[in-house]
Parts: structure tokens; sequence; C-alpha cells
């Protein structure tokens, strides 16, 4: 195993070129994802290598591509459906909810679903409403689904590989604005783990802020402009949305005593208002301050990039949240 510098991008090719390649029966389906490579170019070599047979260029048709990945696992393989924009997920929202997340209970366990569902989502780039939404709470109610945020290189490469690998369905979502961002690689991982819950990226002893995709990294840089202001923020990032995990953020509330949940998403029946709610129950005896949500106002993106910069969760606001907990 070797550690390499690679995108986001560059991590998700090469984590389904060695799946690919490690297993036969894997094949991925989507649009533009032949001699195109992938809207976002995430599929880049993939048709040249395994051919039109594993590697298939659909219609546009969520709903029968998505639907036929359920046929597809119950007959020994393992499909990975590419949704070009999370926005589209809806299109395919039965298939997923009636169909895959249940088959195998349905079935009393006798069957295996090993269906990864890829969805590229997500603001910044001026996309507009109908292509810039994450679609993270949208399937969080479901039981039968695993939904993990992969908000780094080696995490796109790592979660994926698991995900390919587990005997049930994974929604995997990937963020657009991500693609070009640059990180160390454990290329050749064997020793494959599906994550269990968050993960701490910034250890603090004032504030604990909790962020999922891009806005990881949002925090991150929220945590930095508190630093210089004396205010030391413990960074989650949680990963995993399904299931959901908060007892590591309690643990890390009962040490800090505020909590700050950053979510790309409207604020109604978001995944943040989970983490808020489990934590109250957790850890409340602990809390200086009412958790704060930061989360997109309640309409939906503007193409207008002064306006899409203006409702993203920024550094300065999460900051400002965080700082408006400690006064």
């Amino acid at each position: 195993m070797a550690t390499q510098e690679m995108t986001y991008r560059e991590a998700i090719v090469l984590a389904l070129q060695e799946e690919m390649r490690r297993d036969p029966t894997t094949l991925i389906m989507g649009e533009d994802i032949g001699e195109s490579e992938g809207p976002f170019k995430t599929c880049q070599g993939l048709l040249e290598e395994f051919g039109a047979a594993r590697v298939r260029d659909t219609p546009i048709a969520e709903t029968g591509f998505v639907g036929a990945s359920l046929g597809l696992s119950l007959t020994g393989y393992r499909p990975i459906a590419e949704i070009m924009f999370a926005d589209f997920l809806g299109v395919a929202f039965d298939q997923i909810v009636n169909g895959i997340a249940k088959h195998r209970f349905m079935s009393g366990g006798k069957v295996k679903t090993p269906i990864v569902i890829r969805a590229i989502g997500g603001a910044g780039l001026r996309f507009a409403a109908q292509h810039s939404q994450t679609a993270e709470s949208w399937m969080l109610s479901v039981p039968g689904l695993k939904i993990i945020c992969p908000s780094n290189p080696e995490q796109a490469y790592l979660m994926l590989k698991a995900a390919i690998r587990d005997d049930n369905p994974v929604l995997v979502l990937e963020h657009k604005a991500l693609m070009s961002m640059k990180g160390p690689v454990p290329v050749g991982t064997e020793d494959i783990a599906m994550p269990t819950g968050p993960n701490i990226l910034r250890q603090g002893s004032d504030v604990t802020i909790v962020g999922s995709l891009a806005m990881v990294g949002r925090s991150l840089g929220a945590a930095e402009l508190l630093k210089d202001e004396g205010i030391e923020a413990e960074v989650i990032d949680i990963q995993v949305l399904r299931p959901m995990n908060v007892e590591l953020i309690a643990d890390s509330v009962r040490r800090t005593n505020n909590l700050v949940v950053v979510e790309e998403q409207a604020p109604t029946g978001g995944w943040s208002s989970d983490v808020v709610a489990d934590v109250v129950s957790q850890a409340f005896d602990y809390l200086d301050s009412p958790p704060a949500r930061v989360t997109l106002p309640d309409h939906p993106l503007p193409y207008s990039p002064g306006l899409e910069d203006a409702m993203l969760p920024s550094p300065e606001k999460i900051a400002a949240t965080a700082k408006a907990l400690l006064e």
C-alpha cells in the first residue's frame, strides 16, 4: 500500500477501477458514463478498460436503470448506479424506497442486495435550483439503506470501495464542489471497513462543530477564524448519515458544552435536526447554550452567483454562530 496525492474525482475513479478489476460481477450504469466518461469525469477510462457490457451508458431514465440494479443484484451482480445529479434521485424514489431498501428484509434475508447508488450533488458551482441539492435527508427515514457522505479524497476512495463490497444497498453522496480537492489516498488498501460513525478532524475545547460533505471544509475554516479569537473548536465530520451514530458527537459536547451543526440543506427535515435531538437527549446537562444549526435559507437555490454564495453556510457564518453561543 502506498499513499498518493490525488483529487476527490481521481479517488472515485481509482476506487471504481480497483473494485471492477477485483470482481468481474461489478458493473456500473448511468447517463453519459461511457465515451463521455461521466459529467464530472468520475468514470474516466472505465469503458476503455472494461467494455460496454460492464460500463452501461443508459438512456435518461433513472427509474429504469436504478430499478434494474435490483434485478442485477438478485442474480449475482454488484451493480453501481451513477446518478448524474443527486437531484434526480427523486425520479427513482419508488425503486429505492419500496424496492431496493426493502427487498432483503421481505425475502427473510434469503437474498443479498449489493447495490451502490452514487449521487453527485451540492451547490457552489452555479447549477441552479434543480441541479444543486445534496439530497442528504431525502432517504434518511428509510430502513434498509446505508447513506455515506465522503468529504475528502481518502474517504471518497475508501468509503466507495467499502460500499461496493457491502451486501446491502448503499447510497453514496458525492459533492461536485469537492471534485478538484486534493489529498493523500492510501492506494491499494485491501483492509476495507465501512465507518460506523463520525470522525473528529480537529480537537477543541470550547465548541463542537459538525458538518458533512463540503460543509466539513467550511467548518474547519471556521475553526481557524475562531482560533484567532482564542476559541478552540472541535470539528467533526459526520461521515455516515444512516445508520446515524451520535455517541461521539455527544461525548464531544460533554467536553465543549456547545454544539453547532452545519448542513447544506434547508432547515426543515434535515439531518442536523436529528443530531441536535439526539445530543440533547444524551448530553442535555452538559450544554451551556441551546444547540445551533447553520443551514441554507428555506427556499430553492438561485443561479445568481452572488445570491448562491450568500445562501451557503460560509466559514464566517459558522464562526459567528459558534461565537454567539459563547457570549
